[in-house]
């Protein structure tokens, strides 16, 4: 079909066709003929109030919905704004399109207004980058970059296109047909001998050990990872980004393994005799000292990306495919094994050594562990990075898939606020609850404004410790407790701040109304509310293990007064 469109239009209206239904973004001059062309489609602007606000709704909204995130922004500064959550996306396998301005294409080279290489800047961290130049491929290109980022092991593209190139007629053809070549994912299927091979070293595990990763979310592997657990009667660990892989109530997860998993986690990977990876990195927060992990064990690792087999860690056995296709391909080999002298081992560990809750005075596993039993583990919960984000992991039980939001690989600080806008877009009728520092709030918290004008329900969750707890706690243990800009003295007030945006907001500096204050957040529903929880300064998450140490050198959490077992302790 030929067209009267320009380029803009033929860019947004191969979205709209692939089923995009909003785009996260800020204008400018460079990307103004996209902006001009978006009222003409069914496409939402959701307008940030800063470019890397816009990618982390984009990524939060990609993770609920398990669906392409959009970005539309202008040159130069607009586009550089971008890179940390480029980054964030991209290290944590998330499907996100950015599209960028640029200065006009007889300019390029010559350090026009806001020209910037946004090819070259981004380059290192996407999947794919692309200068778009010729208005005859506006379409192609635009239906490539979709391909690109949602098929295989996902991840972030982008698009550059100069502002004389998007103002073009567009005199391609558009396909409505293109919409079935988008997002077309043909499943990685793993040889059948590396299927017999993993079928071989479960029969000969005494005691196996599954980990799930985030790229089991990905691969949509939840009901085949349930029947491999209840056939093998295997004890599973995830790490941070698989929670929700397999419900963290049920009693053979072990919860999270790694850095700060629990103690039980990291105690079965000393004793097991086979590890099972489905879809992690085996990266250095699980690994710790490569070297001395998981020794005494045989370690197989099925990965769609090739590159990750073998890069951290010693693999017996590697294979490459598809988590869902590997595992469905597997179960009709498998037979029950005799477990149970090793889960009652795993059983009686965690017994001596469960996951407390203390309860002598407020502290911020009393309040993420309250939020967990009152949804009961079924909301959508977004973090920042720090200690609240380890807290919220060991004590959110998640039982639902796409319900934990986390940057894992960039770690970044300022993602859970505005991940939670675009994962309540993404899912309107779900409970989004944010839980984040208060130094990490601070680096997007003028995202209020977007969460107040849609009127989003979320539940933005402040610790509030008046410092950057978690590099605090590296310096106290690791560097003879010398401080060192970890303060956060000046922290405004955040009740005020927060009705300054014409938002609720709920105030806990104290156990004894704890519960109450939250379940009142919890059912307020007109707009997003804010809860501002003050605690203790000098608090340190444990468990812990040393970076660059292995799981025998975990530093588990110390008895005192008031300790008690949380619900649904792991």
């Amino acid at each position: 079909m030929t067209t009267q469109w320009n380029c803009s239009l033929a860019l947004l209206k191969t979205l709209e066709a692939s089923g995009v239904e909003y785009i996260f973004g800020y204008p400018g001059g460079a990307a103004i003929n996209l902006f001009d062309a978006l009222p003409e489609t069914s496409i939402q602007l959701i307008l940030s109030r800063h470019e890397q606000g816009a990618v982390h709704m984009a990524d939060g909204y990609a993770r609920a919905k398990n669906k392409l995130g959009v970005v539309l922004v202008t040159s130069g500064p607009g586009a550089l704004n971008t890179v940390t959550g480029i980054m964030t996306a991209q290290m944590d396998s998330v499907p996100l399109l950015v599209i960028s301005g640029q200065t006009n294409s007889e300019n390029l080279g010559k350090d026009a207004f806001q020209e910037t290489d946004v090819y070259g800047v981004t380059m290192p961290l996407v999947k794919h980058s692309y200068l778009l130049l010729d208005e005859t491929k506006v379409v192609e290109t635009t239906s490539e970059a979709m391909t690109i980022a949602m098929n295989g092991r996902p991840g972030a593209v982008v698009i550059d296109i100069p502002k004389n190139i998007s103002g073009r007629p567009y005199t391609g053809r558009f396909d409505r047909e293109l919409k079935s070549r988008i997002h077309v994912t043909n499943p990685l299927i793993p040889h059948q001998d590396d299927i017999k091979r993993l079928s071989t070293l479960f029969e000969s595990s005494k005691r196996p050990l599954i980990l799930v990763g985030h790229g089991a979310i990905l691969s949509r592997a939840f009901s085949e990872v349930k029947s491999l657990i209840t056939r093998l009667q295997a004890p599973l660990t995830n790490t941070l980004l698989g929670k929700g892989v397999f419900p963290e109530s049920d009693p053979l997860n072990l919860g999270m393994l790694g850095m700060h998993g629990t103690a039980t986690a990291n105690y079965a990977l000393t004793r097991c005799d086979l590890i099972v990876s489905f879809g992690s990195r085996f990266d250095d927060r699980i690994s710790g000292d490569a070297k001395r992990f998981c020794s005494q064990a045989k370690i197989a690792h099925v990965d769609i990306d090739l590159g990750e087999i073998g890069k951290t860690v010693r693999t017996d056995l590697g294979i490459r495919g598809d988590i869902k296709e590997t595992i469905r391909r597997l179960l009709p080999s498998l037979k029950p094994q005799n477990t149970s002298s090793w889960l009652a081992e795993l059983a009686d560990y965690r017994d001596d050594h469960p996951l407390y809750i203390r309860r002598n005075h407020l502290h911020a596993e009393n309040v993420i562990e309250c939020m967990s039993r009152l949804t009961r583990g079924k909301a959508i919960v977004t973090t920042d990075v720090g200690q609240h984000q380890m807290w919220a992991a060991l004590y959110y039980h998640v039982n639902a898939p796409d319900s934990w939001l986390s940057s894992g690989g960039a770690g970044t600080m300022g993602f859970g606020m505005p991940a939670a806008i675009g994962a309540q877009l993404a899912e309107p009728e779900k409970t989004v609850i944010c839980i984040c520092g208060d130094g990490g709030f601070q680096m997007t918290q003028s995202e209020l404004a977007t969460a107040a004008i849609h009127k989003l329900p979320i539940k933005i969750v402040i610790i509030d410790n008046k410092c950057l707890g978690m590099v605090r706690q590296w310096q106290e243990l690791f560097y003879d407790n010398r401080e060192s800009g970890i303060s956060l003295d000046g922290n405004p007030d955040f009740v005020k701040l927060a009705e300054a945006y014409g938002i609720k907001a709920f105030f806990i500096d104290s156990l004894d109304h704890c519960e109450s204050e939250i379940t009142k957040a919890l059912v307020y529903d007109d707009g997003p509310c804010l809860i501002h929880v003050e605690v203790e300064r000098d608090e340190n998450v444990f468990p812990m293990i040393p970076a660059g140490k292995s799981a025998e050198d975990i530093i588990l959490q110390q008895p005192e007064e008031g300790l008690e077992k949380p619900h649904g302790s792991t």
